[in-house]
């Protein structure tokens, strides 16, 4: 018997020589089932669109010299700073939490908030600007402190 299975492999080597070195060379182990394709990202578009809706809603109904107001840009300023920590809560593939700097966040809404008591009260359009200023600061470095986190990742 293992002459017959000795010779049977000697005339393999002459006749099909790829087919005897298949033996020897197994095929290596390859993941039978691939990775699952990326889910569509469809909770982020619909987020970008009702954020976009709300711009367009603030540009239509809002006047042209309403535009040179500080308030225009504390508005726009925050509804920037409210889609980028809506993409944060809606993104899924983070692998550590960013948080954004929730003091930074305070501290411009109440800047926001005064400066529209301030344009109320007619207090004065220096201090009215002033306090825009520092509002739509404070909502762009509490971005840039989740942007930077962000691409740290």
């Amino acid at each position: 018997m293992y002459r017959a299975v000795h010779s049977i492999r000697r005339d393999l080597k002459i006749f099909c020589p790829a087919l005897y070195k298949l033996e020897r060379k197994s095929l290596p182990d390859a993941d039978s089932n691939p990775a699952p394709a990326p889910r569509p990202r469809r909770w982020t578009i619909v987020a970008a669109g009702l954020l976009l809706f709300a711009l367009a809603l603030v540009v239509i109904y809002t006047s042209r010299r309403a535009f040179i107001s500080p308030l225009a840009l504390v508005v726009v300023a925050a509804i920037g700073l409210a889609a980028l920590l809506l993409q944060l809560r809606l993104r899924k593939d983070i692998s550590v939490p960013v948080r954004a700097p929730v003091l930074l966040n305070g501290l411009g809404l109440a800047l926001a908030l005064a400066a529209v008591l301030a344009d109320m009260f007619h207090i004065g359009a220096g201090a009215m600007v002033a306090i825009a200023l520092g509002a739509v600061l404070c909502f762009a470095i509490s971005g840039i402190f989740v942007l930077h986190a962000l691409r740290k990742q």
